[in-house]
């Protein structure tokens, strides 16, 4: 797969409707988001964002991609998500997508870290 065949998946995946995202999430994902409970598997990690309002747009930035091995991608970048309803969300990211067959992928795993918001000074 091709980097910007890449970002064209993992864009859809924030922005496309629920039965696209069941489609290239596999059953054996695991998946971390900020919200419990915070660890999600198989079909919770499909259950869990396949429920939940999609994304009106999204940005990728500070993108970047590793093949360690034939069929294996792993990508990290920072998205930023807006809804219509000017509701917005960032997070810094990670998946790793497998390949079944060719130009057929799946994600196995999706890490989501939202900013951290420093400590109060007293």
């Amino acid at each position: 797969m091709e980097d910007q065949q890449i970002w064209d998946f993992e864009e859809g995946l924030w922005t496309g409707d629920a039965d696209h995202y069941r489609e290239l999430i596999d059953q054996d994902c695991l998946m971390v988001l900020p919200a419990p409970p915070f660890v999600f598997t198989g079909s919770e990690a499909i259950a869990a964002v396949s429920d939940t309002p999609r994304w009106s747009s999204v940005a990728l930035s500070e993108k970047s991609v590793t093949r360690p091995q034939e069929g294996l991608i792993v990508i990290a970048y920072k998205a930023e998500a807006r809804k219509d309803d000017d509701e917005s969300y960032s997070a810094h990211c990670t998946s790793v997508l497998r390949r079944l067959d060719h130009g057929k992928w799946r994600v196995v795993q999706h890490q989501q870290t939202p900013p951290m918001i420093a400590p109060a000074k007293s």
